[in-house]
């Protein structure tokens, strides 16, 4: 339509459209759909103008209206969208401006600016109050009182739930960034009043395992380099024997249980990619405070097992007197490579006597490790997993961070948001039952040697693929969520639709419906790169649910 000889598009889109300022929009429109009645449903309006206009308001008609949210998508920048390789199931490859945080609107409206497709990211919470049937959504666009343009979008909402989430998530929860982002002092009050107001971001986006800095992390840190310290249990060291105060960690165990977590994995025991060293330890030792632990300390040394046999009994002892022996996991070394097989084998066998009710899990992708009995609960990355599912590996995780970006699914910027969402099929058909990722906040550079600012620094200092690093983004007063977080989710739920037509239908008939119509049969590597297939299938398993109502 023409406003005064001015150009003014509107458009619908699905919530897997990503909308690039600086190119035309060729997306199929999308105007209907159908959802569970306790479903985050979302999808998007697309809007162009060949002028400059400010300060558009934006109308709702709907009954939905109570439920629905709307956010602007902005766009951050990418100096590095892809490191080493790519391949063709890829959006773009050149540094540039992507879309991707969803900030919040402001009572001046939107912004049209000339040339430019912009869209703004619409959600709908739906929850148990809302009649099934067929709601309208309609979204009118304002300036000046004149009308720039309206969408309406149809929502069939069906009479029934998607059950609980099964799965077992964790995105690697940074308590340092926090700290560090906003310039409070670790485990202050105000540093709480924001892991308080993040966690309960990070659990209503289906996360409901959390890492836990019994001491703080040895991960993604500089060789000789130390990250803030953050570290729950708190100890004292006098001629050599030790005692522990764990009111630090009581404190955080009963935050994380009041907003839904479930499931707690400690923080590991040695260092990343090997092995050969110990967390840093804070300690009051023979009346003064200072490091008793790190990088100068052999992981197999005297010193760190005789502490070791005197911590972990105790840890046990806390974990059984808060009833979290069903809710703890444990770690060893964070991705060590057949190299470190003995040496791996050797630390965990330092701890085997404690840990040996416990699951233990690490992200590590050789093989070997199960094979020799070295690690029971193996997390592959999801590029190398076909050997544990061939060798029905049970209970059987998986992960992916900068280094998958062949074939498989993953979430950088410069990919499809098809390619994010397609997992949540691959979790179902291979019985995949814990997603580990380790950046819902990491807001360092690589190696943590400095902080960043998340809005212009993406790729944490030209180190990982823009989208590798971090989930959310940090607001003034909490966390602003990224269209790649929304995008998970959908994948989540639709696991769990998968997983109650299961139930309705049986397993067999689930798993011929994911293949229906396709050339090669569903994998991790080999799947359809059409946003339409994902969108009808979805509509199909929710058609085939409906016939159970």
């Amino acid at each position: 339509m023409r406003v005064k000889d001015q150009q003014f598009e509107v458009r619908l889109l699905s919530s897997l459209s990503k909308v690039f300022a600086d190119e035309p929009l060729t997306d199929e429109p999308y105007n209907k759909a159908t959802a569970l009645q306790n479903e985050v449903f979302s999808f998007q309006l697309a809007y162009f103008s060949d002028t400059l206009i400010k300060d558009i308001q934006l109308n709702i008609n709907s009954e939905l209206k109570d439920v629905i949210t709307l956010r602007s998508v902005g766009l951050v920048p990418s100096q590095l969208p892809y490191r080493d390789r790519y391949d063709e199931f890829t959006l773009r490859t050149t540094p540039g401006l992507y879309p991707d945080p969803l900030y919040p609107m402001d009572q001046k409206g939107i912004m049209a600016l000339p040339g430019q497709w912009r869209s703004l990211w619409v959600t709908v919470s739906l929850n148990a109050s809302i009649k099934p049937g067929v709601h309208s959504i309609e979204i009118e666009l304002e300036h000046e009182t004149k009308k720039l343009g309206a969408v309406t979008f149809q929502l069939d909402v069906i009479a029934r739930a998607l059950p609980e989430q099964k799965l077992i998530h964790t995105e690697w929860f940074h308590v340092d960034c926090l700290a560090t982002q906003y310039g409070v002092e670790v485990f202050s009050e105000e540093h709480w009043r924001l892991i308080d107001t993040y966690l309960q971001n990070f659990v209503q986006h289906g996360m409901n395992m959390i890492l836990t800095p019994i001491f703080t992390p040895p991960l993604d840190t500089k060789v000789g380099g130390e990250r803030p310290t953050v570290q729950l249990v708190s100890v004292s060291r006098t001629d050599g024997e030790y005692s522990f105060d764990f009111s630090l960690l009581e404190r955080w165990v009963k935050l994380c249980q009041s907003k839904g977590i479930m499931y707690f994995e400690f923080s590991h025991l040695f260092t990343q990619w090997g092995a050969e060293h110990c967390p840093k330890i804070m300690a009051d030792a023979d009346g003064q405070y200072q490091r008793i632990f790190g990088w100068e300390s052999e992981s197999t040394g005297e010193e760190y097992r005789a502490f070791l046999n005197q911590f972990l009994p105790e840890l046990i002892r806390f974990i059984q007197e808060h009833n979290l022996e069903k809710k703890s996991y444990f770690h060893i070394s964070d991705e060590p490579q057949s190299e470190h097989l003995a040496k791996f084998a050797e630390v965990k066998a330092m701890v085997e006597q404690y840990l040996s009710d416990f699951p233990v899990i690490d992200a590590l992708s050789d093989f070997e490790f199960y094979e020799q009995g070295v690690v029971k609960q193996p997390i592959p990355a999801l590029d190398h997993i076909g050997p544990f599912i061939e060798h029905h590996v049970d209970p059987l995780w998986t992960y992916y961070c900068v280094a998958q970006s062949q074939k498989v699914s993953n979430r950088f910027f410069m990919m499809p948001s098809l390619r994010n969402r397609i997992i949540g099929l691959q979790f179902y058909k291979f019985h995949i039952q814990g997603f580990l990722h380790w950046g819902y906040n990491f807001w360092y550079s690589e190696f943590s040697t400095q902080a960043v600012n998340p809005f212009v620094q993406t790729d944490a200092l030209c180190s990982f693929p823009s989208g590798d690093a971090f989930l959310v983004y940090p607001g003034e007063e909490g966390p602003i969520e990224s269209i790649r977080m929304e995008v998970f989710y959908e994948a989540l739920q639709d696991l769990r639709a998968l997983q109650l037509l299961e139930q309705l239908a049986g397993r067999t008939s689930v798993l011929q419906l994911l293949d229906k119509g396709l050339n090669e049969s569903l994998t991790v590597e080999t799947y359809p790169h059409s946003m339409r297939w994902l969108l009808q299938l979805r509509e199909t398993i929710n058609e085939e649910i409906r016939k159970y109502v």
